[in-house]
């Protein structure tokens, strides 16, 4: 009989972890957005008013930006320096290819960033870095739309659903 509800605590602790997650996950989306909001606001100071070369102005934000998206700008960085694709849309497709942590949302927004950089002259990245800056706006929007009701719902019907499945089981 012991089993019997040790089990069934487990389903509840279980099911409540995976609703859980599911709200981290979504508030650590939302973090990343910003982070690359910041991200693109950097690289177009840096470009208007130092006109740093691109291989060096990836690596500097990678560095000083961190986590998933740092690691992604320094491998682009790499990537561009030893040449290995011929454009930057092929090398940022390449450096995202050994990442695992971003979200489907960044890895687009980001294959966009590729397609706009190294392409056009100053102004064309310019505006190309304000395109993406704005569709990181719009996904951002749409993801606090109803964020708050969205992850409690999340936390309460991940509890509710392992009570209901413990119940059935006990």
């Amino acid at each position: 009989m012991t089993y019997k509800w040790i089990g069934a605590a487990m389903i509840v602790v279980g099911c409540g972890g995976f609703g859980f997650r599911l709200a981290a996950a979504a508030c650590l989306e939302e973090r990343r957005l910003v982070q690359l909001m910041q991200l693109l606001r950097r690289m177009q100071s840096q470009l208007q008013y130092q006109l740093t070369p691109l291989p060096e102005l990836c690596s500097q934000c990678g560095r000083e930006t961190g986590g998933p998206l740092g690691r992604v700008l320094e491998t682009l960085a790499r990537e561009l320096e030893s040449r290995t694709y011929p454009d930057v849309y092929s090398c940022m497709r390449g450096a995202l290819q050994a990442d695992r942590e971003l979200s489907p949302t960044c890895r687009r927004l980001l294959v966009q960033l590729g397609r706009e950089l190294g392409r056009f002259d100053l102004a064309g990245q310019l505006q190309g870095l304000q395109a993406v800056s704005a569709a990181c706006r719009e996904q951002r929007q749409r993801l606090r739309q109803n964020q708050q009701q969205r992850l409690r719902s999340y936390r309460t019907l991940s509890l509710c659903a392992g009570a209901a499945l413990a119940i059935l089981l006990v």
